[in-house]
């Protein structure tokens, strides 16, 4: 593989040191850019944009085009393995991802398959080389999956949901049958992300978007124990070089020690904990990507460069910090207000390192 010229986001996952704090953006590559809109048109469907390699490589270096950030990220969906196993995943316009066949009692788990990642998706592991080749090392690329529980929530629902009534009777109703589910996902996923490090991923995130929406002890029991799972059956070395392994658990923060306890190498963490506070808890053990709330975008670029500062104030000085936002970029953002937090990252964050 090209050798990596800008590395400075693997050594910031590795609380190694660095010249600045390095960034990329969750979503980055979004309807918030118009180049975006023009491939996703293209396309002609989101699955259409997801399942085509070349068009997934283009949008992916979209916003690395425009923005001096640190990392890309691979494009594609958090439901691919629920498809992969024979869900039938569709969109609806202004309703989001649903499921054609969702899985709602202990015989319709009982009859899923583990997916082999290579024969039933290989296109991500096509998107994923076809992504190295062209970005020639000049940043890493981030693979990434949801987690068992966030990718439960939608093929027990059958698509999204505000209350996750279904599922989370399930839980306390069917345990056993949640269990099977979850530890069917967490194989899944973990074989998932190793054939995406093996096709080129140079780090991983496990995104667990609704681990937030569980009771203190249902998220040890039925998201953290699978996270877990996954973390120990992670490859953590290849090329050569370390694998950092990312969590992202939103509305999480009363499980920051439980979450840095599994083994990752860094925490995300959303925009209502203070860093300060994340940093005081868990730093030892584990770097913090975040965390700005996402929707001070929408505020004018000195607005944002005043939250920049606070949250660069907030960690404090030395490694370990990722700068990201405490959740994905929004479609209302205008790009020129990622590049005013771009520019002023660059700008100020140098000082809160120690030169070489």
């Amino acid at each position: 593989m090209t050798e990596l010229k800008n590395d400075r986001f693997l050594r910031a996952l590795l609380r190694e040191a660095v010249d600045r704090t390095p960034v990329w953006i969750m979503r980055q590559a979004g309807r918030y850019l118009p180049e975006y809109r023009e491939v996703r048109a293209e396309a002609g469907s989101f699955m259409g944009l997801a399942t085509n390699p070349e068009l997934a490589c283009e949008v992916t270096l979209q916003p690395l085009r425009r923005f001096d950030l640190d990392a890309a990220i691979l494009f594609s969906d958090i439901l691919t393995i629920p498809d992969a196993m024979g869900l039938g995943l569709y969109f609806v316009q202004g309703e989001g991802p649903k499921f054609e066949r969702p899985v709602q009692d202990a015989g319709a788990i009982a009859k899923l398959a583990v997916p082999d990642p290579v024969d039933s998706l290989g296109y991500v592991m096509d998107a994923v080389s076809t992504i190295r080749r062209e970005l020639q090392g000049a940043v890493p690329l981030i693979g990434f999956s949801g987690s068992p529980w966030t990718l439960a929530t939608y093929m027990v629902e059958g698509g999204s949901s505000r209350s996750f009534g279904r599922v989370k009777a399930m839980l306390y109703e069917q345990p056993a049958a949640a269990h099977e589910l979850l530890d069917k996902l967490a194989r899944a996923v973990t074989a998932y992300l190793n054939a995406q490090i093996e096709a080129g991923a140079q780090a991983v995130q496990v995104f667990d978007s609704w681990g937030g929406a569980l009771a203190f002890d249902a998220f040890q029991e039925f998201s953290l124990r699978y996270m877990q799972q996954i973390v120990e059956g992670l490859k953590r070395e290849h090329d050569g070089r370390r694998v950092p392994v990312i969590l992202f658990s939103k509305g999480c923060n009363t499980q920051l020690e439980a979450l840095a306890d599994t083994g990752a190498d860094a925490l995300g963490v959303d925009w209502t904990i203070s860093l300060q506070e994340a940093r005081a808890r868990v730093g030892q053990q584990v770097a913090l990507q975040g965390n700005l709330d996402p929707s001070i975008l929408l505020a004018q670029p000195d607005a944002i460069r005043t939250q920049v500062d606070r949250t660069l104030e907030s960690f404090g000085h030395g490694p370990g910090h990722v700068f990201n936002l405490g959740h994905g970029i929004t479609p209302d953002v205008p790009p020129e207000h990622l590049g005013a937090l771009v520019e002023h990252l660059h700008r100020q964050s140098p000082a809160y390192h120690d030169p070489a």
